[in-house]
């Protein structure tokens, strides 16, 4: 059980800074009086003599308050100041430890005023760094990985054709194009990725058909999905209002996304693609019968170079990075994107809104 001075204290931290100053100035100048008075009537009988006739004896007494009530005052003060500043020293030794590239450090939340708000935005802050360090460390990492591959199959195989080993045949020439076109491939996702996520990639939003821009990209993947084995259905209803986003923005989305449903499909399997008004938006959804995501994996799908499987390659898939190209694109058209699976070989979902035109909007409140 807490002592009463505990409980105390616990009561006065839990205010803002600003009466718990107005309270230490109240004390210090309290606990000044109280010594200046305590020795005042204290001093006569240790030094005895009448204070009233003894003029000397008086001004003895006062300087030896005044003496003992500035020191109190200011051990006061050194105990408030020291409550105050050192959580701001702890920031400043952590700030230059950052500085040097030490992202792992925190501060200690001793108080609950502004100055513990500030103590817990500085670690919120200082957690922030670290992760985008590691991801930025992890991003070269995927980055080099990914090149790695293309550029020593390109490597082996003009070592080969220099020392006469390969044949420059056709199938030759159409490896080496393959693994180039991969590389430029992956370096022109890269570029649009950053693009749009500093916010640089030219969008022209309008009033756009969300049935005729399905439409579109299913079109364009049929012939895929066929040489697949996997079959390919729409569920639009009549009357789907427009959407005002990039057209084909919207377009790529949806490619992006149905390549990966297509990928992760077996033959035999089905990926349905629907949209359905909600609210002031209108949802997409792209769902399979795939291999699924395990649910602790649904967050970081669409990071760069993401896999749920780390041994799996990617031999035969895309870049890396379509999925954070396609959050970030959805994100710039004022959308929100996520995934959704019930876990291992239950297939997966991908959704995704955008905001209803205005026009369509309006034009659907007068016929209501």
């Amino acid at each position: 059980m807490k002592s009463p001075i505990a409980r105390l204290s616990a009561y006065v931290s839990s205010y803002n800074l600003g009466p718990k100053l107005l309270l230490s100035h109240l004390l210090v100048t309290l606990i000044g009086m109280i010594t200046f008075g305590v020795v005042s009537f204290v001093a006569p009988l240790i030094f005895g003599g009448n204070g009233a006739a003894d003029l000397l004896h008086t001004l003895l007494y006062l300087l030896l308050a005044t003496a003992a009530s500035m020191v109190s005052a200011m051990a006061a003060s050194l105990f408030v100041a020291g409550r105050i500043t050192r959580p701001l020293k702890y920031m400043l030794a952590a700030t230059r430890r950052i500085s040097g590239g030490s992202y792992g450090e925190q501060v200690p939340v001793q108080e609950s005023d502004e100055l513990g708000e500030l103590s817990e935005s500085f670690n919120a802050m200082a957690a922030a760094l670290r992760d985008g360090e590691l991801r930025r460390q992890e991003f070269i990492a995927d980055v080099s990985h990914e090149l790695r591959t293309p550029l020593s199959t390109l490597q082996g195989y003009m070592e080969g054709l220099l020392d006469g080993v390969v044949e420059p045949d056709e199938e030759t020439w159409g490896l080496l194009y393959a693994e180039s076109e991969r590389m430029r491939r992956l370096v022109e996702d890269l570029r649009q990725l950053s693009r749009v996520e500093a916010g640089q990639l030219d969008l022209h939003p309008a009033s756009s058909s969300a049935e005729l821009m399905v439409c579109r990209a299913t079109e364009s993947l049929a012939p895929l999905f066929a040489e697949g084995g996997v079959r390919l259905e729409t569920s639009l209803p009549e009357g789907l209002p427009e959407v005002f986003a990039d057209s084909d923005r919207v377009v790529q989305v949806l490619t992006n996304l149905l390549r990966n449903a297509l990928h992760y499909t077996p033959a035999d399997g089905k990926v349905t693609v629907a949209a359905s008004p909600r609210n002031a938006e209108v949802l997409f959804t792209i769902s399979d019968t795939g291999s699924g995501i395990p649910p602790e994996h649904l967050d970081r799908v669409f990071e760069r170079f993401y896999r749920v499987e780390k041994s799996r390659s990617r031999e035969g898939g895309g870049s890396g990075v379509g999925l954070a190209i396609s959050r970030a694109l959805v994100q710039s058209m004022h959308g929100e994107i996520w995934a959704e699976s019930r876990g291992a070989r239950e297939g997966t979902t991908f959704a995704f809104t955008l905001p209803i035109s205005r026009g369509t909007a309006s034009e659907g409140s007068r016929k209501s």
